[in-house]
């Protein structure tokens, strides 16, 4: 009805202002600082109006990228990280990695563009429905039907990624919503309408369907944050959980990622932990939260610790595959779980386990708020130090297939040891491989909170480009590494050429065995084949070379000097240019689980 009667509200027919600056003032308002895009004739008043209003625009060589750089903004800065790309095929090229960061738990506005709202339907460039494929996807979805809908639809849509368990958020903006009239009107009005009383019926409508399109399009109106609702625990839940922890003598805490989210700085996170007093294993982006060094942290032998415990509290942890879908709890343990996703907190507890004491609210606040109703108690010191001495032997071990040779090129293990030794104390790692960075989980260790970043529970190769710049964007002044398989880096390596026209320098460590390594370990000896698995020993190094990095070969005879190598890459960084580290590396018999708690 909308297109036929005419808004009672004024349209400014020769306004300069277009519907981008709505937006822009809104992402300003919010504290947005990055903008991530692919740029696309759709969406060019978005991107414009946003750089005149001092967020950085930062274009990436594929919109899966762009996403997935929002994506680390929002983990690492605690604000929601948005995305803008063209209609079509600019958004459906993000649909991985807006379902990663829907399992991620991310809070990511996405804005697409799309086609004109007359010509929706009937075969324009680029026209899909778009809203059927990211309504799965996002916590809210919404397609700007006038320009004056823009400012409250934003703020609408970023107070919504924030509240309840966060998540993506996607609008679409059809173009004649985002230019100014005098275009859309020269662009879409009648030409040459047809004769008779059919011809005045069309250029009624038309004209009628430009004026409430902008119609009150600049009234002033508010673009402040909407209220975030954030679900807590109640103090029933909490006093009851005080005094199921003082009565426990082997408790241990599985600390997921949503105990990082706001709005529990990580460092009181990290301060109630140490009070607690509590063993605890750290997963996804909770890794790094007590140091590099801790006497709490555990990090192997989970399974046996979890058979011994009396007391499981599952902070933001869910019980799916990488818990053996709760089989790994021990029935006979009091288990507290907290997460702010009533079915991810229930997950499996109809089958394998049950909650003793199940909340449905943040995980950082109830830590604190545990923390100081225990406060003088302490977890018996004999229970964490067991645990912890189970450590030192299983790392021993482990360390010692680092020392063996392998048939040809270097032990990755090693390397990874010699990188997980020479990395600065303010380094932020990403994760994006299978075989080498499972490795890797197990060895590097962060050395304090929000400096581990992996896609997360749906295990999206791909990520390491996006991350990584999103991570340095966010800390410019920190090392970030990126740990690549040689197969994941083929997503994302043309982002070398986003490294250095954007001046974010990384370091990538590629560990290149030439194969799918994590696939063929079970195709082969279950199969009998490696088709498909095989890749080649390729130059990758002058792959970054030719995108304005610098890259490096190293193989066996660089054993020797590969800290020399590892230190040079590090100041190439420290003076601006993004390095690529091509490890030839053969095969070892380690092997752990999932990278991704």
């Amino acid at each position: 009805m909308s297109s036929v009667l005419l808004d009672s509200a004024k349209t400014e027919t020769q306004s300069p202002r277009h519907g981008g600056e709505s937006v822009a003032e809104v992402l300003r308002a919010h504290g947005v600082k990055f903008v991530f895009t692919l740029v696309g004739g759709h969406i060019s008043p978005i991107l414009v109006a946003c750089e005149k209003l001092g967020i950085r625009i930062v274009d990436t060589r594929h919109e899966a990228t762009a996403v997935f750089a929002a994506d680390a903004v929002a983990r690492l800065s605690g604000t929601v990280g948005v995305a803008v790309v063209t209609a079509g095929p600019g958004l459906t090229n993000t649909v991985t990695a807006v379902k990663n960061a829907q399992m991620a738990e991310s809070p990511l506005l996405l804005l697409g563009g799309a086609a004109a709202t007359l010509l929706q339907g009937r075969g324009a460039l680029q026209d899909i429905d778009q809203m059927s494929l990211f309504k799965p996807l996002c916590k809210f979805c919404a397609s700007v039907r006038s320009v004056k809908d823009i400012a409250i639809t934003v703020r609408k849509a970023l107070a919504i990624a924030q509240s309840g368990t966060p998540g993506p958020v996607f609008i679409e903006f059809p173009i004649d919503t985002l230019y100014p009239f005098h275009l859309v009107s020269k662009e879409f009005g009648v030409k040459n309408p047809p004769k008779g009383i059919m011809g005045k019926v069309v250029t009624w409508y038309l004209h009628n369907h430009l004026k409430n399109l902008f119609a009150g399009a600049w009234e002033t109106r508010d673009v402040s944050p909407l209220p975030v609702h954030i679900p807590q625990a109640t103090d029933n839940q909490v006093q009851k959980c005080i005094e199921l922890v003082s009565r426990a003598k082997k408790p241990v805490i599985l600390l997921g990622s949503q105990a990082t989210l706001p709005p529990t700085p990580a460092d009181d996170i990290r301060a109630a932990l140490e009070s607690l007093g509590i063993p605890c294993f750290l997963g996804g982006m909770s890794r790094g939260m007590l140091g590099r060094n801790s006497p709490l942290h555990i990090r192997q032998n989970r399974r046996d610790a979890l058979k011994d415990a009396d007391l499981v509290l599952l902070a933001g942890t869910v019980c799916d595959f990488r818990l053996s879908y709760g089989r790994v709890l021990n029935r006979r343990s009091k288990i507290i779980a907290v997460n702010r996703d009533k079915t991810q907190l229930l997950k499996n507890s109809d089958m394998f386990w049950k909650p003793t004491v199940a909340i449905q609210g943040d995980a950082g606040s109830f830590l604190l708020r545990l923390s100081k109703g225990l406060k003088g108690h302490k977890c018996p010191e004999d229970w964490p130090q067991s645990l912890k001495a189970g450590d030192v032997t299983k790392e021993k071990a482990n360390r010692g297939k680092a020392d063996e040779k392998t048939d040809r090129h270097l032990n990755p293990l090693s390397v990874l040891h010699r990188v997980d030794e020479l990395m600065a104390d303010d380094s932020i790692i990403v994760a994006d491989g299978g075989d080498f960075v499972g490795s890797a989980a197990y060895i590097m260790r962060p050395r304090g909170p929000l400096r581990w970043l992996d896609p997360g529970a749906f295990g999206t190769l791909g990520v390491g480009g996006g991350f990584a710049l999103g991570a340095k964007l966010c800390r410019p002044e920190s090392e970030v590494w990126i740990i690549y398989g040689d197969g994941s880096l083929g997503y994302s390596v043309a982002e070398f050429d986003t490294f250095t026209r954007h001046k974010t320098p990384v370091i990538a460590l590629v560990g290149n065995d030439a194969c799918w390594s994590q696939i063929a370990r079970e195709q082969v000896p279950i199969l009998g084949s490696n088709v498909a698995c095989g890749l080649a020993f390729t130059d990758y190094h002058i792959v970054a070379d030719g995108y304005g990095g610098k890259g490096t070969l190293i193989g066996r005879e660089d054993e020797d000097k590969l800290d020399d190598i590892i230190k040079e890459a590090q100041k190439e960084t420290r003076q601006g240019r993004a390095t690529l580290l091509n490890v030839l590396i053969g095969k070892t018999n380690f092997r752990e689980g999932s990278i991704s708690v």
